[in-house]
């Protein structure tokens, strides 16, 4: 069977595992702690991050984009990547758009400060660092909401692959109870269709202990 190596709240995790399940794959998911550095882990992956995968047939895969797209090109399930050329350029650009700028920007900022920070004991949280995220992060739903109105899902009328990374990075930041969805309604509506996939029940059952998320968190109709 594959294996996953990965760690609950990282999106990049999510993506792939949330890939995995649209495609009906099964695997078993390993916990990694990546800043340990385990000379064994590195071997498979000597950039050190996750998520690693690893194949039926002992080929190892890292960096979720290309785990990701290697995972729609190997096997049948929810086709992911669009039809035409233009297509696929929008749906790569909205999975930039989130692994880079909104990991940037957002969900990278609030796990390092309010998980890291407090289970690593890597330091005090810079309240300062969270205004900035949750700031930035009115601006990114702004722009979810927009792609929302306007289209069926983000890249246009059928589920992609620019849905799967933004809603991996959201439930990591919904998880943290750092949205408040009413203000968002159109986004709300759109996070609401791709979390009730079936491919999302695994990932809504992740807890932490000591860090609980909010009531709604694994609500299909919230």
């Amino acid at each position: 069977m594959k294996t996953l190596f990965h760690m609950w709240l990282v999106p990049a995790c999510r993506k792939v595992r949330l890939v995995l399940g649209e495609k009906n794959l099964e695997v078993t998911l390993k916990t990694e702690l990546y800043w340990e550095r385990r000379p064994e882990f590195l071997k498979m992956n000597p950039a050190g991050d996750l998520p690693v995968l690893v194949e039926d047939d002992g080929s190892i895969l890292s960096d979720s984009v290309a785990i990701c797209e290697y995972l729609e090109d190997a096997y049948d399930g929810t086709p992911l990547m669009g039809e035409t050329a233009i297509e696929r350029a929008e749906i790569r650009r909205l999975v930039a758009w989130f692994d880079k700028k909104f990991e940037r920007e957002v969900s990278g900022l609030l796990v390092s400060e309010k998980v890291l920070k407090r289970f690593l004991k890597m330091g005090e949280t810079d309240a300062g660092t969270i205004r900035c995220a949750l700031s930035n992060l009115k601006t990114h739903m702004d722009y979810i909401g927009y792609l929302a109105e306007r289209r069926n899902y983000l890249a246009g009328n059928r589920v992609s692959m620019a849905d799967i990374a933004a809603a991996a990075h959201l439930s990591v930041i919904d998880y943290l109870g750092d949205i408040n969805w009413d203000n968002w309604p159109e986004a709300k509506d759109w996070y609401m269709r791709v979390k009730s996939r079936p491919s999302f029940r695994t990932v809504l059952s992740d807890r932490i202990g000591g860090l609980a998320p909010p009531i709604h968190y694994d609500k299909l109709d919230f």
